[in-house]
């Protein structure tokens, strides 16, 4: 479902997080902010992909 490389955020909010190791059903994360940061691992069903609302740079 997810790989090496892609940028996710967990569902009930918070930062954007960078996908480091995919070890079935658990990802290890850093915040996208600090690559060189703390690792966290994560289970792959509580992170959806990064996108993101609104319209960012409109007046």
């Amino acid at each position: 479902m997810f790989s090496v490389g892609d940028v996710v955020q967990p569902r009930m909010g918070g930062p954007k997080l960078n996908v480091v190791e995919v070890h079935e059903d658990q990802l290890v994360v850093v915040q996208a902010s600090n690559e060189n940061g703390e690792r966290f691992t994560v289970k792959a069903a509580d992170v959806a992909p990064y996108k993101e609302e609104g319209d960012f740079g409109v007046c």
